[in-house]
């Protein structure tokens, strides 16, 4: 069910009254690893003497449960009636650092989740640490669910977010932030049945009329020079391929860096003839869109920041059905700008689709970087879990940003190696390449994925994402729901904040 984001706020602090705490029913207050409440005396006098309180007491009664470790909680309940209040929680912030802000954030998120709950937080002391604890708390509140016969008997209740001080941009990038990421999980968690390349590319036209953004929607004879895209979106006659191309502008466009994203949209993996193994895997594959999912929303995140760079989004969306008019493994498909390619397994269909991109946004977007992101190996998974991307480039300094970023906003991403012994994995007897390595001889399935990528990016600076393990989580747990994450968007909207 697609919902609102809760709302989000910023209250000044400076001076503790009844005024201050107005409207407020849950307080988050800091507590350092030495066990002090880090917060100003002023506060403390106030809230000891307004509720009748004794904070030191409160945690001596806690005992050996809270040691102010990150993460542990003391509740409070205020018995005091003066005002909405009736909710304390002194938790555990650690040395209060961004990574460690954004724990607690999502902690305390899930305790008001799918409650009207207006929760003010002052563990956050400084804009960076604000911005990612006001993320959390927001993102781990996130509920995907279509029970119910109506809109009204599945209504979901959503708190409020305040954060202490005077922080209303970081608000506002929040806002912008957390609500990219939810419409992206909004999108991820649409079962096939509905998001069909056609409905996804009706969605980008939404978005596009509502920023004024640029787009051009490709289907039938205009993808005859994408091979790849039609080898496997052609599978599916009743839900055939699309083509999104959607650009954000921003005044002095010229003279600003281009970004080109390109998504990997596969509304539903099949695997296709080679069908996918084990067939449990197969369930939660309405998620291979997630890539394409993070462009959009991407793409409308700078605009709706004003980012200083011009930003182009490119959605490769296709299904990969089982049916007769799907590819074969020994077929020969020939890529945009002319490569061919041998396919070997129909279940490795996302590299196909992706390479038509790169090889478009090449020859004629210009782009200054030209990023993929994709779910797109089950190796990066193996090798990362789900906690981690990978990421592949041989631009140390890119590499070494997105890595810095991506701990900071939470879309963690390692830094993988591009090893060029691999590439003879590629060779093929019939095509320019193979689409996918021998695995008897070569293990490293995301390594020769992108290998196999930037044969097709010609000599721009280049980075690779393979989301296939963040992009959908296991667990509710943390900033993230069950299921799609949204991993990906903060890291490039945050990325391109700093270019």
């Amino acid at each position: 069910m697609n919902r609102p984001i809760p709302k989000l706020g910023t209250r000044k602090t400076g001076s503790p009254s009844g005024e201050t705490l107005k409207g407020v029913t849950h307080l988050a207050l800091p507590v350092l690893l030495n066990g002090d409440l880090a917060i100003a005396e002023k506060w403390r006098s106030f809230l000891e003497s307004e509720f009748k309180l004794n904070f030191q007491d409160e945690i001596s009664k806690a005992g050996s449960s809270f040691t102010s470790k990150l993460g542990e909680v003391v509740e409070i309940s205020l018995l005091t009636k003066s005002n909405s209040l009736s909710r304390i929680y002194l938790v555990g912030v650690g040395e209060g650092k961004p990574n460690e802000l954004r724990k607690v954030g999502s902690l305390l998120g899930r305790k008001v989740k799918s409650t009207t709950a207006t929760l003010l937080s002052l563990c956050a002391d400084n804009e960076s640490g604000a911005l990612v604890h006001l993320n959390a708390l927001a993102l781990s509140t996130y509920i995907w669910s279509t029970k119910g016969a109506s809109d009204k008997e599945r209504k979901i209740e959503t708190p409020n977010f305040l954060i202490g001080g005077d922080f209303q941009e970081v608000v506002l990038k929040s806002e912008v932030l957390v609500g990219a990421t939810w419409k992206t999980r909004d999108l991820i968690h649409t079962p096939s049945n509905i998001k069909s390349p056609e409905w996804i590319a009706t969605k980008a036209k939404s978005e596009a009329k509502r920023m004024k953004l640029k787009i051009k929607v490709r289907s039938g004879r205009d993808l005859a020079e994408f091979g790849g895209l039609r080898a496997v979106g052609n599978s599916s006659k009743k839900n055939p391929p699309r083509f999104v191309e959607i650009s954000y502008q921003p005044t002095g466009a010229a003279r600003k860096p281009h970004v080109v994203l390109v998504g990997k949209g596969i509304t539903f993996d099949t695997g296709g003839v080679s069908l996918k193994r084990p067939y449990d895997l197969m369930a939660p594959m309405k998620s291979d869109m997630a890539g394409a999912a993070a462009v959009l929303a991407t793409v409308v995140a700078a605009a709706e920041l004003k980012l200083k760079v011009k930003v182009t989004g490119l959605l490769m969306l296709a299904e990969n059905a089982l049916s007769a008019t799907a590819q074969r493994p020994s077929d020969v498909i020939k890529h945009y700008g002319g490569t061919t390619t041998e396919v070997v397994n129909t279940d490795a269909e996302g590299r196909l689709v992706l390479a038509d991109g790169l090889a478009y946004a090449d020859k004629n977007l210009d782009p200054d970087y030209l990023i993929d992101i994709a779910t797109l190996t089950g190796a990066a998974t193996l090798g990362l879990g789900r906690q981690y991307g990978a990421m592949y480039t041989r631009d140390a300094k890119l590499a070494r940003k997105f890595n810095e970023l991506g701990e900071y906003i939470g879309d963690r991403i390692w830094h993988m190696p591009l090893v060029d012994d691999y590439i003879i994995a590629l060779e093929s007897h019939v095509a320019d390449y193979n689409h996918i390595a021998d695995k008897q001889k070569f293990q490293a399935g995301s390594v020769t994925a992108a290998l196999f990528l930037e044969k097709f990016v010609g000599k721009r600076k280049w980075v690779h994402m393979d989301i296939a393990g963040p992009a959908r989580s296991e667990a509710d747990a943390g900033e993230n729901p069950k299921g799609g994450t949204g991993f990906g968007v903060r890291l490039l909207t945050e990325w391109m904040a700093s270019l």
